[in-house]
């Protein structure tokens, strides 16, 4: 095969990957506390020969996640927590301890703060925030200090991977990363509100067509050069 022919597979496929990414951004614009994703693409040169142009292939080799702060949206409601600034809110789950920036939690019966999909919520020491079920009023300063009927008896722990490329999405809005977590400090926790997505869908839908036009060339490339070939394997076996 043509080295040009394995150029272009490679990039279509690095593209195809890219349009996933992109449609997965654009389908994500409204839910709380997701972060966007764009793909690393990285270069790989190899020397074709003396005196021969070497050859460049481009491929998709990692994801990289989008840190710029979401909208907040005001919700009233007592258990939405946004974070303003840089970190990440602890959750407990089967496979480990995960970090969110989707801040809608609802007590369990019993009387833990946990996701909609029932993970706990971690306070500083790594241990789930309790919540009395005969506490009357409960407000959360923005340091996280979690207040029962005026009695402090919690605090949420805001974390930060200490190299951000540690960062492994495991869906929409969850992480995990195999490096090492620093606690978050100067950043407002506020209660009643909720942190949107930061997918920006004007320029997520100009990026879309912008790979899909980049691929149907790299396609028309690829139809023509199968010709060329098919051609010239026709007059060889004549």
């Amino acid at each position: 095969m043509a080295n040009s022919v394995y150029v272009a597979l490679t990039r279509q496929s690095g593209l195809m990957k890219e349009m996933q990414v992109v449609a997965n951004n654009v389908a994500n614009a409204a839910t709380t506390g997701y972060r966007s994703e764009g793909v690393i693409f990285a270069e790989h040169v190899k020397s074709a020969g003396r005196d021969q142009a070497s050859i460049s292939m481009a491929s998709a080799e990692g994801h990289r996640t989008e840190m710029t702060q979401g909208k907040l949206s005001q919700t009233g409601g007592k258990f939405d927590l946004a974070i303003e600034g840089e970190g990440f809110f602890q959750i407990q789950t089967p496979a480990g301890v995960r970090l969110t920036r989707a801040g809608a939690f609802i007590p369990t019966p019993e009387g833990d703060l946990a996701t909609p999909d029932g993970y706990r919520l971690l306070d500083q020491g790594g241990a789930p925030l309790f919540v009395p079920a005969d506490a009357g009023d409960i407000a959360i300063s923005s340091d996280g200090t979690l207040s029962a009927d005026g009695a402090a008896i919690a605090q949420i722990g805001l974390v930060r991977p200490e190299d951000p490329t540690d960062l492994i999405r495991e869906d929409g809005v969850r992480f995990r990363t195999e490096g090492e977590l620093i606690p978050v400090e100067d950043t407002r926790i506020l209660q009643g509100f909720l942190e949107g997505s930061n997918v920006d869908p004007v320029g997520e839908i100009a990026r879309m067509i912008q790979v899909q036009r980049a691929y149907e060339m790299g396609q028309a490339f690829l139809e023509r050069e199968d010709e060329r070939l098919r051609s010239v394997a026709s007059l060889i076996t004549k």
